[in-house]
């Protein structure tokens, strides 16, 4: 195959790659037009289920979503400023973030948003990391149903560690949050701590040094935010103090402005 040097190239590559993948929707047409082009990449991807992928078209997908990431800009930890003890927030899309590690706010199969073009971060991480990410997501979690049964999920607040691939980050902790169905309860805003406590001990063990939490279980898991907010920061807090230096960064990645205020009040 010659070498495919400009992002339209890998890009018409990669979506007659990934339909021809798809039994379900090789033959559909293809949009004309760039933008309908990464759209339905996305959405192809999106939709895969973990499988080998061909060398060749990897390495077309690596080169297009470093290209990508390039793109969309690149944020280092010195460009966000530190409020306090080495607390930081920044507000957007934490795919751009070059942290040790990012937080992934998952769900109990661990593999990811299956939902073509879904604006939760779990989709936007699995989609700019690249399609290795679920198939990683998926050899660990055939390794735990192969100790613990065929019907294993991830529980609440346990943390998965993975590569990063393609995305500026160093490494993606995937985390399940509690899911809110009838009101807060104590044993809810315990688990939630817990996703914090879990995810900077497993920094810790790895010599993560930094680390971007998302607003774990705000969204679709009904996790009312403020309080969600103040059980992250008082978490984070109490967790830095009782291990000095053993984490030295920790980002709160906000993506609503009115997460931005709650978490803003918390740190001042």
């Amino acid at each position: 195959m010659e070498e495919l040097t400009t992002q339209a190239q890998r890009l018409d590559f990669l979506v007659d790659a990934f339909k021809a993948d798809s039994a379900e929707y090789k033959d559909l047409e293809t949009p004309k037009d760039d933008e309908g082009k990464r759209t339905f990449l996305r959405s192809l991807m999106n939709i895969r289920m973990p499988r080998q992928v061909p060398d060749d078209v990897l390495r077309v997908q690596d080169a297009y979503l470093s290209a990508r990431a390039q793109e969309k800009g690149i944020v280092i930890l010195s460009d966000i400023p530190v409020i306090r003890d080495g607390l930081s927030i920044w507000q957007g899309d934490i795919t751009r973030l070059g942290a040790d590690a990012i937080v992934n706010a998952a769900n109990s199969q661990m593999l990811g948003c299956f939902v073509p073009m879904h604006t939760c971060i779990d989709n936007c991480i699995h989609t700019f990391a690249g399609v290795q990410l679920r198939a990683e997501c998926n050899r660990q979690m055939n390794q735990l149903r192969i100790r613990y049964g065929r019907d294993y999920e991830q529980p609440t607040a346990v943390p998965m560690l993975t590569d990063a691939y393609n995305l500026p980050a160093k490494k993606v902790i995937h985390i399940v949050g509690p899911i809110v169905h009838f009101g807060l309860t104590s044993t809810l805003e315990k688990d939630l701590a817990d996703c914090y406590r879990n995810t900077l001990e497993l920094c810790r063990e790895n010599g993560l040094k930094s680390v971007a939490f998302c607003c774990i279980s705000t969204g679709v898991f009904r996790f009312p935010n403020q309080r969600a907010a103040e059980i992250a920061v008082h978490t984070v807090d109490q967790w830095m103090t009782a291990h000095p230096g053993a984490v030295e960064r920790v980002i709160f990645n906000v993506f609503k402005d009115e997460d931005k205020v709650y978490y803003e009040k918390l740190l001042r």
